[in-house]
């Protein structure tokens, strides 16, 4: 399929894998808004966007409040005439001992990754139905398929996405929209590199565009097939 002329929303989009998939998709010719909390992230990344000749735009707001996505995607939907594509990728990463991190820690893990996931596909929904097709992208991660140590909290979330992104491909196929759950292993990004996952050597560890292509890939499937779950490793990290 050709995605040009296309408006995607991808939360998180400032940096690392949201980032990469945004160049990736306004390389096809894919309008593109991203969202986060840091404004300059955001306005560096919109202008790069822009070079590539595509309508491009950018809304603060933080995912795990309900309110503020609302009035954000709204104000997005606006911009760019409507929303296509949602690439769910916000979420954060704070790891510890399941004796030893704090309930605020854990609880925030969940209001981020899972509430956030929520929030935004059911703000975005409506502007899908109204074109009767369009595609979300619910970015899980293979912690959620198998717990480990100094993860629970973040685990325990990606499980819950992979649960819940199931449950609305179920519910929405019906209405033409591809509900996709991706479960990627380590990726070299900030956060995972910060956090001690990998030292990112590009030579062995997938890297943010490898992420980005396979998204544009399924992506570009005739509409009459999806990938209802899918899962990408590095071959030899």
């Amino acid at each position: 399929m050709d995605l040009k002329g296309k408006n995607a929303l991808i939360t998180g989009g400032g940096r690392g894998l949201g980032k990469a998939v945004a160049i990736m998709l306004a390389n096809e010719g894919v309008n593109i808004a991203i969202t986060g909390r840091n404004e300059e992230n955001l306005k560096h990344t919109v202008a790069e966007l822009k070079t590539k000749g595509v309508n491009a735009t950018y809304a603060v707001f933080d995912v795990d409040s309900e309110d503020e996505v609302i009035k954000g995607v709204s104000a997005i939907a606006k911009s760019l005439g409507g929303i296509d594509i949602l690439i769910n990728n916000a979420g954060i990463g704070d790891f510890g001992s399941f004796e030893n991190m704090s309930s605020s820690s854990w609880e925030q893990v969940i209001k981020t990754n899972l509430f956030g996931v929520y929030y935004v596909a059911k703000a975005v929904l409506p502007y899908l139905k109204e074109k009767s097709e369009g595609d979300i992208v619910n970015v899980a991660s293979t912690a959620g398929l198998k717990g480990g140590p100094n993860m629970s909290a973040y685990c325990a979330s990606k499980a819950a996405v992979i649960s819940l992104s199931q449950s609305m491909m179920a519910e929405l196929r019906k209405f033409n929209i591809r509900v996709i759950t991706l479960t990627p292993s380590t990726i070299a990004t900030d956060m995972s590199i910060d956090g001690g996952l990998t030292d990112g050597n590009p030579e062995k560890v997938l890297q943010p565009e490898d992420f980005a292509e396979w998204v544009r890939d399924i992506l570009k499937m005739n509409r009459r097939a999806m990938i209802a779950n899918g899962s990408i490793f590095s071959t030899n990290p």
